[in-house]
């Protein structure tokens, strides 16, 4: 059973999908003990760093997130959903996130076009991820204005390129997050996908 947790800001439904067709039961749920009794849970999002964590916090997700990351299960955040997993945002403001990573989430600075929009190769890091078993770097599907900084470099998983390095992929202990939409990038997005919920049958 995995669950797509609501606050109000994501594309549940695609999300809720993909984890049905690689074989797994998947749930919309703002319920924390729904949550909390889940095989593993994936926080998307899209949309502004503040609105997002606002809404956590009103609808107590913020609490139950943090919670189910120090259970021991596998947590999966996508984009937006990824980016609220650190320290802080400077996205329209400085804003508080989750604090699962350390780390930052800045806009892009330079002279070229932002948001990143399209596919980019994936580098792989950390090749010993589980997240990696049996696949090789590909290309995945990314729009985005801001990316994360994180501050550990273990927890730096993959990157990609965008006018020098980009956090793609990051994780620690079983708190994972993907910058680009899995769902919708492809084979190997799908197998990035699949190979985050296998980690929920390795604890059964």
């Amino acid at each position: 059973m995995i669950a797509i947790i609501d606050y109000g800001m994501g594309n549940l439904h695609s999300v809720s999908k993909a984890v049905e067709r690689l074989g797994y039961e998947a749930f919309i749920t703002a319920d924390a003990k729904e949550i909390m009794d889940a095989d593993g849970a994936i926080l998307p999002g899209v949309g502004a760093f503040g609105d997002a964590m606002q809404n956590l916090r009103n609808t107590g997700l913020e609490e139950v997130t943090r919670f189910y990351a120090a259970s021991g299960k596998p947590l999966l955040g996508i984009c937006l959903g990824m980016q609220l997993l650190f320290s802080e945002s400077e996205e329209y403001g400085q804003h508080q996130g989750l604090g699962l990573l350390p780390g930052s989430v800045i806009r892009f600075k330079g002279d070229f076009k932002v948001p990143h929009m399209g596919w980019n190769k994936l580098t792989f890091k950390q090749q010993s991820s589980p997240l990696f078993n049996g696949l090789e770097e590909g290309h995945v599907y990314f729009v985005h204005s801001f990316h994360a900084k994180p501050q550990r470099e273990e927890d730096l998983l993959a990157v990609t390129d965008y006018n020098g390095p980009v956090t793609a992929i990051v994780g620690r202990g079983s708190v994972y997050g993907m910058q680009f939409h899995p769902e919708k990038s492809g084979e190997l997005g799908m197998s990035l996908l699949r190979n985050f919920l296998a980690l929920t049958d390795s604890r059964e």
